[in-house]
């Protein structure tokens, strides 16, 4: 559908930044609404730009927040979200766009089906998950395996060569279309030259009769005429004989009348005046009398004139039967199979120049490719000695990572070769396909390196506990990538960890009470004071002096 709401164009993201600081004016996700979502009952979020992190307890429902902006992402409803004793579940997302607000909602409900809104109107799930696709990414625990994928890989390097890689992808897209185009020729030149004698009879069969549009009326009526000439002869010389031919007749009467008008009229000018009127009246009939005499003459039937007329009625009528149902359509008919004629004949006519110009593009396709290639080889090097830097960082000291090309026997649709990552978190070993030799953990840290170092695609990122499985030096190193990332848009971070909840400039704290008998799960904006004693919670499971004392430690340095 068509949506009359305002669409906004999404400003390109920067890169990160060093350091974490408010995020330029990009779309900012200001607000989140959850209704009847898991132990969620009502809940209104305040969102900030800039680090977010959200701890709490284990099964607090941490992961909950990122669910809700999951189903704003379009990803699949399960009823089972639902809170129990609740008909449906809503979450609503609100976004400041230059100072505009924008809104992006969903609503599911216990029989399977539920509503998508962009601003207040129905959109599919799909163009709701685009819309909010453009402004929002989830990196969920096991999304790192996007990773494994060929072209994922691929991307990352081709990121680092735009315009290598669009006039590869135009130099194939116009080879391969121009290539279809003759391979469908070729394949259809039974079935063409089948349509190219029918197209050309009927273009003839209806040229050699010519049709005209409205021709039929006054054929028709000649038609009756000339099939009716005898009782048209009889009818003349029967009114010739009352008019003139009889013993008496309308003429000799008038004529009559006329003299007898004669003595009155010299003294009356009334019967002057009717004399006149009888003599024009004479003329009239005379007049009549001599076309009759026309008619009764001339009405001798005419059998080739007859069968002129009924051949090309006939002719206008197999026109029509086949072709119709009216002249007019026969004609539209005549136009488009004669185009169609014209195009058949110069696809002929083509085949042998288009086969020149295939090779042609192939030959460009070819070039860019190359030029694709080198530009790859290129930028290869320094971005996995970028990449692996951050690794190292992030717990895998000797973890190697280079991107291999391996050639393809023909042009593919991303080039001459295909891009791959290998890699090897251990000293001594081979690198082998990220695919095969990296763990869920690994493939986690590889992940966050790339968010960090690439930037992420959209001004909000979440990450939901890719942090599982690391610690110590790692951890820190991990904050430090996140708040970087946060410098140039908003990162919100679900986390265990109080090395990355100390680096956060916010910290929420998702919280599980029993309310009137039901578990209730509220999310809040924690003071400094209560940050320590979270930290502190995180750090040692209670808040000790001595706990205290390390959180303080922790968060003068974050």
């Amino acid at each position: 559908m068509t949506r009359k709401a305002r669409t906004p164009q999404v400003a390109p993201v920067p890169a990160a930044r060093e350091a974490s600081v408010s995020p330029p004016a990009l779309p900012l996700l200001r607000r989140l609404e959850v209704r009847h979502l898991a132990t969620i009952r009502d809940l209104s979020l305040e969102l900030r730009p800039g680090f977010s992190a959200f701890t709490g307890e284990t099964g607090a429902g941490k992961s909950i927040i990122v669910d809700a902006l999951g189903l704003l992402l379009g990803t699949r409803a399960n009823a089972d979200l639902i809170r129990t004793g609740e008909e449906s579940l809503l979450v609503s997302g609100f976004w400041d766009e230059g100072g505009d607000e924008f809104s992006a909602s969903r609503r599911v409900t216990t029989g399977g089906r539920g509503t998508a809104r962009l601003d207040g109107e129905p959109v599919s799930v799909r163009e709701l998950g685009e819309w909010s696709g453009g402004r929002l990414t989830i990196h969920w625990q096991h999304s790192a395996v996007t990773l494994l994928s060929p072209a994922r890989q691929r991307a990352l390097l081709d990121r680092q060569v735009p315009g290598e890689a669009a006039a590869y992808t135009g130099a194939y897209r116009a080879w391969t279309e121009a290539r279809a185009r003759l391979e469908a020729l070729r394949a259809g030149e039974r079935e063409r030259a089948r349509q190219l004698d029918l197209l050309a009879f009927q273009v003839r069969e209806i040229a050699e009769v010519s049709p005209q549009p409205g021709e039929e009326e006054p054929l028709t009526a000649e038609l009756t005429r000339l099939s009716n000439l005898e009782t048209i002869a009889q009818g003349a010389a029967g009114a010739l004989e009352l008019l003139s031919e009889g013993e008496t007749t309308a003429a000799g009467l008038i004529a009559e009348a006329v003299k007898a008008l004669n003595a009155g009229a010299k003294y009356d000018e009334t019967s002057a005046q009717l004399q006149r009127d009888l003599r024009e009246a004479l003329d009239a009939v005379q007049a009549v009398v001599g076309e009759l005499r026309g008619v009764a003459e001339d009405s001798a039937p005419d059998p080739e004139e007859l069968a002129r007329v009924e051949g090309r009625l006939s002719a206008l009528g197999k026109l029509r039967a086949k072709y119709g149902p009216t002249l007019e359509d026969v004609l539209a008919f005549h136009a488009e199979a004669e185009a169609d004629l014209n195009r058949l004949t110069r696809d002929e006519q083509d085949a042998g120049s288009l086969e020149a110009e295939v090779e042609r593009l192939h030959a460009q396709a070819v070039r860019e490719g190359k030029a694709l290639d080198q530009a790859r080889g290129k930028v290869a090097g320094p971005l996995a000695a970028r990449l692996v830097a951050v690794i190292r960082e992030l717990g895998m000291p000797h973890a190697r990572l280079e991107f291999r090309l391996s050639p393809l026997a023909a042009p593919g649709p991303s080039g001459l070769s295909d891009v791959a990552l290998y890699f090897t978190a251990n000293p001594g070993e081979d690198l082998g396909p990220l695919a095969d030799v990296a763990s869920g953990g690994e493939l986690s840290r590889v992940m966050l390196a790339i968010s960090t170092v690439l930037g992420a695609d959209t001004p909000t990122v979440v990450f939901d506990e890719v942090d599982a499985g690391i610690g110590g030096a790692a951890a820190l190193a991990v904050a430090g990538q996140l708040a970087g990332l946060a410098g140039g848009r908003q990162v919100l971070v679900v986390t265990h960890l109080a090395q990355i909840a100390a680096r956060a400039d916010h910290h929420y704290k998702v919280e599980k009470r029993v309310e009137g008998g039901r578990t209730v799960s509220h999310v809040r904006l924690l003071t400094e004071d209560e940050r320590l004693e979270e930290i502190a919670r995180m750090l040692s499971g209670n808040t000790s002096e001595v706990a205290l004392s390390h959180a303080r430690e922790l968060l003068s340095h974050g």
